[in-house]
């Protein structure tokens, strides 16, 4: 077993709005292991404990010759679709997220429920990723050993994830990846205002010649709601620079529209510079939000300046 972490320290300062104190602090620790059973098959645990939680999320991956990676996931974040929630290039963090509030709704499938996820890499042609993650109820989560995660007001039920990232390996064109992913959540129909199967998918191309990298994605996150919110439509591009191996610029927008009684379209732009030395990273981000939480009123169009620290140890 190791154990690796680190700390990010950050100041946030929003222009015409009440900041408080601004000083914020993230621990972040990562338990893990990993060994060969006698016939062939690696196994690894990893288990995360961050941002002052008391217990994050956690997974097992056996890997088999002849299949590929089984991922037993317990609530992960960025299995499944959720690891396309934005995949636009960015130096640090999401438009949306470094430091403003802006209650933006992106596609998560079945990542916040306990999982398995397969990658059946034995079968996949050189340069081609597939992913498949199933939920057998997709409000679960976290059940200790033995455990259930119990009875659900939700009325949702078991749900899917497939995703595929496609290389140059397999379409020819140099420094392009092409992603797309599909995620279906079984919800009671004739329950209250559910109306159909919760769904998102995505499509997203990236692109790296030479130190830029472009990138546009867009998604749509469907509810299955027949009254209030019932879906959001995103798009999202990010442009990124390396001036060295050190020095990262980049600029990064998303949109989502929120389909409603009243449609709204919340904005976030940032602007971001990242240093790296050694495990210190230094990243600054000037961002702003228009319409957050999709709210049209003029106290949701904010500003905000933050400077964060990371160590890593």
């Amino acid at each position: 077993m190791t154990v690796t972490g680190g700390v990010d320290m950050s100041w946030v300062s929003l222009k015409d709005d009440t900041t408080g104190n601004p000083l914020g602090m993230g621990s972040n620790l990562t338990f893990s292991g990993s060994g060969e059973l006698d016939n062939g098959w690696g196994v690894a645990l990893s288990i995360a404990h961050n941002n002052q939680n008391t217990y994050s999320a956690t997974n097992v991956t056996v890997s088999i010759p002849a299949l590929g990676d089984i991922l037993v996931s317990h609530g992960v974040s960025g299995s499944g679709i959720d690891r396309m929630d934005d995949i636009t290039p960015n130096v640090w963090e999401e438009a949306y997220a470094t430091g403003l509030s802006t209650g933006i709704q992106t596609i998560a499938g079945v990542s916040g429920s306990s999982s398995i996820e397969i990658t059946p890499s034995a079968f996949m042609p050189e340069g081609l990723t597939a992913r498949i993650a199933i939920s057998p109820n997709a409000r679960g989560s976290k059940s200790a050993d033995k455990g259930t995660s119990g009875f659900s007001t939700s009325h949702k039920g078991s749900g899917y994830d497939v995703t595929l990232a496609a290389t140059d390996a397999i379409h020819g064109i140099t420094g392009m990846t092409v992603s797309a992913g599909y995620s279906e959540i079984e919800q009671d129909a004739t329950h209250g205002n559910y109306n159909d199967d919760a769904k998102d998918e995505t499509v997203a191309v990236n692109y790296a010649i030479g130190s830029f990298t472009v990138g546009y994605q867009w998604s749509e996150k469907d509810l299955g709601l027949s009254t209030g919110a019932s879906k959001y439509t995103n798009d999202g591009y990010g442009v990124t620079f390396n001036v060295n191996d050190d020095l990262s610029i980049g600029y990064n927008h998303f949109e989502s529209e929120q389909t409603n009684t009243t449609n709204v379209t919340a904005e976030a732009t940032s602007i971001q510079v990242a240093y790296t030395m050694g495990g210190a990273s230094i990243r600054l981000a000037q961002a702003s939000v228009d319409n957050a939480k999709y709210q049209t009123t003029a106290m949701y169009d904010k500003d905000a300046t933050t400077l964060s620290i990371s160590l890593a140890f």
